[in-house]
């Protein structure tokens, strides 16, 4: 029993320092781009690159932050640790992303790195919150806004497709991102909220 409290404490830090790393910063300083905290909205993530540094940046920011979120998840999975373990290591790699010991827990706002968090537990789990978000920006064409309703969901389906374990760091992880959101939900109560596809204006 020791063993298994020593092996979730260890492999959840691991998951917080995977979580920790900055996928936006580095893909930046990589392809001799600003540092995108001093650029746009100032938030490290895949939506800000696109803003100054093009497709190709935030494509690959993207991608890692989906990664760093499954990744984790996906080794633990591989060495059979418990459902309480997976969950501990999949609520870590989020925070990280939120909170990056690396850069002062100045992070990100969570999107792509819950999303690879979730479907790496349950890939039903991950593809109708990746759903959800599709339909709401094809109707809306709201990043953002299809992000709160995303997130707003994904308890339910937590609680319909997987165990009480995944509801719980589901339901924090969903608390988090709207915590997070907290400035576009003011823009879009507002109608200042860029719509996807919509240039941002200088």
């Amino acid at each position: 029993m020791q063993t298994y409290y020593w092996i979730t404490l260890v492999s959840t830090l691991l998951a917080y320092c995977v979580g920790s790393l900055s996928s936006a910063v580095i893909t930046c300083k990589i392809m001799g781009l600003p540092d995108p905290r001093s650029q746009g909205s100032g938030n490290p993530g895949a939506t800000n690159v696109l803003r100054f540094g093009g497709k190709k940046a935030a494509i690959i920011t993207l991608a890692c932050d989906v990664l760093k979120g499954m990744l984790p998840v996906i080794i633990a999975k591989f060495f059979g640790l418990a459902p309480f373990t997976l969950a501990c290591i999949a609520f870590a790699a989020f925070l990280g992303h939120l909170y990056p010991v690396f850069f002062k827990f100045k992070g990100g706002k969570g999107v792509a790195t819950a999303f690879g968090c979730l479907v790496a537990l349950s890939w039903p789990l991950g593809l109708s919150i990746l759903a959800t978000w599709i339909v709401m920006t094809i109707l809306f064409r709201y990043s953002s806004l299809s992000a709160l309703i995303a997130a707003l969901v994904t308890p339910l389906f937590a609680w319909y497709f997987t165990n009480v374990y995944y509801t719980i760091i589901a339901s924090m992880m969903s608390a988090l991102l709207i915590y997070r959101h907290k400035r576009n939900i003011q823009n879009l109560l507002q109608g200042k909220e860029d719509k996807v596809g919509t240039k941002k204006k200088v």
